[in-house]
């Protein structure tokens, strides 16, 4: 029996030849292409979800818009803000350069939540919630795309372990180094990305089996729950992503989580103990 998984994914699928006009010789990673393909099969499940309550098409496409500039603009601000503030506020222009990597979800939600406030307030005139408890639907399948997009980067990775389905992340320059030194290490991209699935199928049981977008926050509240509070315990296993973690009890990604998980309780209890919706 294997004692290890040797982890050699090359990170880009595709490149351009070089006669390609502007983009030879450029790269298309798989990051980009499972980022890609989770928000498409998430806007084709809303989609489908707008469908099936006869709502307004134009209400779809809006908040297609909304959503995606969120959420690649929060999640870029997230990292640089919450992880590296210093660095990037002195050189602002290193912010934009988003395809050199960073991205933090926490910094994602935080988007979407500002997003769907104006989206709701101009476009729909329906309370967050309302929108929410139909947005959150697909979105655990979203995030298990893009941890399997930090699997093929080989990083976000956890620290050593013994047992034996370690990964071998040689092509993580992080990964040779102390305090890893080239030992197996936990494969948290793969750990969070099927608590990430198990969301992912309680939301679509409740919302095409139970009907639970009548309870309003309901479905908010338990997607907020399982993604944050899985990615909370999963942290104690992953490596720090940066020095100023060293010697903190909880690292930043666990103090960004608490909210979360807090808000989402509020809303699972807040919906249960309200009247108004039928039970589930």
């Amino acid at each position: 029996m294997l004692s290890f998984i040797t982890w050699n994914v090359n990170p880009a699928w595709f490149h351009f030849p070089d006669f390609i006009p502007l983009l030879g010789g450029r790269e298309v990673r798989w990051y980009g292409l499972l980022f890609a393909v989770g928000f498409a099969i998430g806007a084709y499940i809303v989609h489908e979800i707008w469908k099936k309550e006869k709502l307004k098409e134009e209400w779809f496409d809006k908040l297609f818009v909304y959503v995606f500039v969120a959420t690649a603009v929060g999640a870029r601000l997230g990292h640089c803000l919450f992880y590296n503030p210093g660095y990037y506020l002195a050189h602002p222009v290193e912010i934009l350069k988003i395809w050199e990597g960073g991205l933090a979800s926490h910094g994602g939600t935080l988007g979407i939540i500002i997003a769907v406030y104006f989206y709701s307030k101009k476009i729909t005139h329906q309370s967050m919630l309302w929108t929410f408890d139909r947005l959150v639907v697909p979105v655990g399948l979203v995030a298990a795309f893009i941890r399997m997009g930090n699997l093929m980067n080989s990083e976000v990775f956890g620290r050593p372990t013994g047992s034996s389905w370690g990964f071998r992340f040689v092509r993580s320059v992080e990964w040779s180094r102390p305090p890893i030194s080239a030992a197996p290490c936990h494969p948290t991209q793969l750990y969070e990305a099927f608590c990430y699935l198990i969301t992912f199928a309680i939301c679509m049981w409740l919302y095409w089996k139970k009907d639970a977008q009548k309870k309003e926050g309901f479905l908010f509240g338990i997607f907020l729950t399982g993604i944050f509070l899985s990615r909370f315990f999963i942290e104690f296993l992953k490596n720090n992503q940066e020095d100023f973690e060293a010697g903190m009890l909880l690292n930043m990604g666990q103090l960004l989580s608490i909210p979360f998980v807090v808000a989402g309780l509020f809303f699972v209890w807040r919906a249960m103990k309200r009247d108004k919706y039928p039970r589930l």
